[in-house]
């Protein structure tokens, strides 16, 4: 088979950029992102060679995408479509309008099916296989050789622990479509982000105003002071304790209130991933919940990407969920690396 060209592509619900400028490190080269949330046009547009269009994706047709097609490349249609009720896609800054659970995967396929793109990849949550819209979806790729698997992403080289969907589909042929094939050292807490500054809650850090930690109530400091790495709150004494942790109720999440580990991988970096208290999201071992920076850096996004210029307001929400929301940058190069094998397989 003769591959016409380079692999260009479009990234539906692209968020700040994290699988853009993966796919990018990888060697495709995107041409577009398409976002409904206006805060993610400075860090996609600043960081990545591409174009971001502030648009629904359920008011998209297939001109609108394919006119970032020049008709000569192995053309890419990629995506993390948020899924209800797992995502905060309907929340206040990504939804303007309220759509049924689980819409936006159906209309992802709607568009491949207009489009007919050479390749497809999709990143979600683990729960959408068990869901009947992911059927739906595949049905859409009956003229597609498909590979998805739920990818444990720091086997990939992501410095966390994070379950996720990845599908990967091809109209050139069946070969070397398993991202899992890829495979990477372990990367861990330590690895990414102990060269970073040292902070105490509440500081930013005078050289990069992402690198701020928020601020800490005094029971919450000596709750962290008595926390210890991989530990629960269950090493406090029982005057540290909160209300909720004594109900039955409350046992069960022993990682909230936790600290990370140096030498493991972080949990999930979530969108509420700058709050002591909302899961294990503590610094190993200064008293104070990572910086949004280090956050970023275990989504595996460079040190220097920028995510607000330099006359906006750094807020802790905003970047909190332009974070957690993101595709590792990690699993959109191995998504683009395992294309490019594929694509050297099917021409051999």
């Amino acid at each position: 088979m003769t591959i016409r060209g380079p692999i260009v592509a479009v990234d539906l619900f692209c968020g700040a950029g994290g699988l853009t400028h993966g796919l990018l490190q990888g060697g495709v080269a995107v041409r577009a992102g398409f976002d409904v949330d206006p805060a993610c046009r400075f860090p996609f547009e600043s960081n990545n060679s591409a174009v971001f269009v502030e648009r629904d994706v359920r008011d998209l047709k297939a001109q609108d995408i394919t006119s970032f097609f020049l008709g000569n490349e192995v053309t890419l249609l990629a995506g993390c479509a948020p899924c209800q009720p797992f995502s905060t896609y309907s929340q206040a800054g990504r939804g303007k309008r309220r759509g049924d659970d689980w819409l936006l995967v159906s209309e992802f396929g709607r568009l491949i099916g207009e489009i007919e793109p050479d390749l497809v990849t999709m990143e979600n949550v683990a729960q959408l296989a068990s869901h009947p819209v992911f059927d739906e979806f595949l049905g859409r790729l009956k003229d597609y050789a498909v590979s998805w698997s739920i990818v444990e992403c720091s086997a990939l080289g992501v410095p966390q622990s994070r379950k996720r969907l990845v599908l990967l589909a091809s109209r050139l042929g069946s070969s070397d479509l398993d991202i899992r094939a890829a495979g990477s050292a372990v990367r861990t807490v330590r690895d990414t982000i102990a060269d970073l500054p040292a902070l105490v809650a509440g500081e930013t850090h005078t050289d990069d105003r992402l690198h701020t930690a928020c601020t800490l109530s005094p029971l919450n400091k000596r709750r962290i002071q008595a926390s210890k790495p991989g530990g629960t709150w269950r090493d406090w004494d029982e005057d540290l304790r909160a209300s909720c942790h004594l109900k039955e109720s409350g046992s069960t999440y022993p990682s909230v209130y936790g600290r990370m580990v140096w030498d493991d991988v972080s949990p999930t970096i979530t969108t509420q991933c700058f709050g002591f208290g909302n899961g294990r999201f503590g610094h190993p071992e200064q008293d104070r919940a990572i910086s949004l920076r280090e956050a970023a850096m275990l989504q595996t996004f460079p040190r220097s990407y920028q995510f607000v210029s330099h006359d906006e307001a750094v807020r802790f929400n905003r970047l909190g969920r332009l974070i957690g929301n993101a595709v590792p940058v990690r699993v959109g190069e191995v998504i683009a690396e395992t294309f490019k094998r594929h694509l050297e397989a099917v021409a051999a």
